[in-house]
């Protein structure tokens, strides 16, 4: 079982932080890769954000509302290697 981190993506080239919106996903769901699993608020706007990989979503790190720099790990999946 490989954990793969999911992390705050850089939507801008401005960017420094993010702030999770909502989880589309729950713990335990089934995940394709660029499927949009989140919602990351942005200062101008909310994005819709895919997973980069495949796998089945493991632990949710940052609950909606937290808000975090580019970079930092929000969530891992299980990609099952």
């Amino acid at each position: 079982m490989a954990r793969v981190p999911i992390q705050m993506p850089k939507l801008g080239y401005d960017m420094e932080t993010g702030k999770v919106g909502t989880w589309l996903k729950a713990v335990g769901d089934q995940v394709e890769r660029g499927e949009v699993i989140a919602e990351i608020e942005t200062e101008k706007s909310a994005v819709e954000m895919e997973s980069t990989s495949a796998g089945t979503l493991v632990e949710i790190v940052a609950e909606p509302g937290t808000e975090l720099p580019v970079g930092e790990v929000i969530a891992y999946l299980d990609d099952g290697a």
